[in-house]
């Protein structure tokens, strides 16, 4: 709206002239910093270093667990391998830490997942919310042929290499359960 409706060309002379300027609500100018509708940088600060204890129940219907020796497969009865504690490490990254033996889950460079004593850059994973409900895992640092590696645990509770998954595989789908 202009500043005077009654005048239709005084209206269009000071819009104009606004718009020039940088200042009228009723002419828009995208990206100009000064402007206070542009949008600007978000910074989300506040999400890293957030901390949440999960279960991850598969939707192959296995639990995810470290044990002892920092193997990493599933398993369908309760034990406190299986409680994890998910750290957000920078907005969409987050590292997954085993409550009961203190390993974080880590991926190589060929898809191996395995629990490491140390956090370190294998232990960063993009955690994604599918259309399904479920959130899948995906290396931060390895690829192979220009997809994304995922968490996965196979039909018989083992992990699947992340070279060979996908996440449209329902074996890279997990439920962050609250403990």
């Amino acid at each position: 709206m202009c500043p005077l409706p009654a005048a239709p060309s005084l209206c269009l002379t000071s819009c104009a002239l606004l718009f020039l300027a940088g200042s009228s609500p009723c002419c828009a100018v995208i990206g100009n910093p000064a402007a206070p509708w542009s949008r600007q940088v978000r910074h989300y600060k506040h999400l890293e270093g957030d901390v949440r204890w999960r279960r991850l129940y598969s939707a192959t219907r296995y639990f995810l667990t470290i044990d002892r020796t920092g193997h990493v497969r599933g398993t369908r009865r309760y034990c406190s391998d299986s409680i994890f504690q998910v750290h957000s490490v920078s907005v969409g990254a987050i590292a997954i830490h085993s409550v009961g033996n203190k390993f974080y889950l880590a991926m190589n460079r060929r898809g191996k997942v395995y629990g490491a004593k140390d956090y370190g850059p294998n232990c960063s994973f993009r955690e994604r919310i599918e259309e399904n409900g479920y959130n899948s895992y995906a290396s931060m640092k390895w690829h192979h042929r220009g997809h994304h590696m995922y968490l996965a645990l196979r039909g018989n509770g083992m992990t699947r290499q992340g070279s060979r998954t996908r996440h449209t595989h329902l074996s890279t789908h997990f439920l962050p359960l609250p403990v």
